[in-house]
């Protein structure tokens, strides 16, 4: 019996929000290799097993060996609903609070804690802009200075915060200086990931 054939639905969710789900893809749909960032097409009838579901995103093990990771927002090709909290956000006031606040919802495809918890978030500035609407600002930095995956987070990132009401533009800065460290995290991610 596979890992996949073991763990059904009706399983406790794992610590990555994963239910071990087999799916099958329905039709096709673009994703992204993990770790490399590289982006492929998944065709329809493609076997795959949910490895994590976090912030509306699927990491999935398909057939074929690759892990890819699914945009939340192309969740139908796996035959589940898109999570309308993707879609839009509410009206509230931007600020720092707030930015980090949508942020928590970013994931590295690999590690289940969010991006702020991992302590990448190096910075973020919202500049009101003169026909009322906000930019946003952020310095980011990565787990590892040659991930594949950071145009990913840098996109996803630029994406959500894009959709806040009133926001004109975001630009997200990649640094490296200083070098990311796991003293950069929050307790409570270093004992989701068992360095506490």
């Amino acid at each position: 019996m596979s890992d996949a054939q073991k763990h059904t639905e009706d399983d406790a969710p794992s610590k990555s929000g994963a239910r071990w789900e087999e799916v099958t893809f329905i039709r096709d749909c673009d994703a992204i290799i993990i770790p490399d960032g590289f982006r492929i097409r998944v065709p329809q009838s493609t076997l795959g097993v949910i490895n994590q579901l976090l912030g509306g995103n699927y990491t999935i093990r398909v057939d074929t060996g690759y892990l890819v990771r699914i945009d939340g927002a192309d969740a139908d090709a796996i035959g589940k609903e898109v999570d309308p909290a993707l879609l839009e956000l509410e009206d509230t006031e931007i600020d720092e609070e707030r930015v980090l606040e949508v942020l928590t919802s970013c994931y590295d495809p690999e590690i289940p804690v969010n991006i702020v918890d991992l302590g990448l978030i190096y910075g973020c500035d919202v500049l009101d802009q003169e026909d009322g609407s906000v930019r946003i600002d952020v310095q980011m930095t990565l787990t590892a200075p040659g991930c594949g995956m950071g145009q990913v987070l840098k996109d996803d990132v630029e994406r959500r915060l894009n959709r806040l009401p009133g926001v004109s533009v975001t630009e997200v800065e990649l640094v490296f200086d200083p070098p990311w460290s796991m003293e950069r995290m929050t307790e409570e991610a270093r004992l989701e990931l068992g360095f506490g």
